[in-house]
């Protein structure tokens, strides 16, 4: 998933079924519907610091600890686990990510101020040209 964090193959589960995509006359027989699970909440490859974050940012793409991802998009069965595959390593990876930086709320600069307040009265100026008589009274 990351440098950090990897994810063994044998704590994945996959379930196959019949999708109803794309599949021609193979679509009643080929079972290329995929499903990925990762059972994030009992995971030992996690540290636990970082699935509380991951299980907090989820939210309700996870039921009972479980995250799952279904495929479908292609009408090959190895298609579709690649696809699974990558769409959850997408999903955990930012996940997992570092919360962006707390911002600190500063006070506008002098400077902006004093543009502000000049583009109010040049604004001000311009939409007073157009009212008052037009010379057609």
């Amino acid at each position: 998933m990351t440098r950090t964090l990897v994810v063994p193959a044998a704590e994945l589960s996959e379930r196959f079924s019949r999708s109803s995509g794309p599949g021609g006359q193979g679509v009643n027989t080929a079972d290329s519907r995929v499903e990925l699970s990762f059972d994030l909440a009992a995971s030992p490859s996690v540290p636990e610091w970082l699935r509380r974050r991951m299980l907090g940012r989820l939210g309700n793409r996870v039921v009972a600890g479980v995250v799952t991802i279904a495929a479908s998009e292609h009408r090959a069965q190895l298609q579709n686990r690649a696809a699974a595959r990558e769409r959850l390593a997408r999903l955990l990876r930012e996940a997992a990510a570092a919360p962006p930086p707390v911002r600190r709320a500063t006070k506008p600069t002098r400077g902006s101020q004093e543009r502000r307040i000049a583009e109010k009265k040049r604004r001000a100026q311009t939409k007073q040209g157009r009212s008052g008589s037009g010379g057609w009274d």
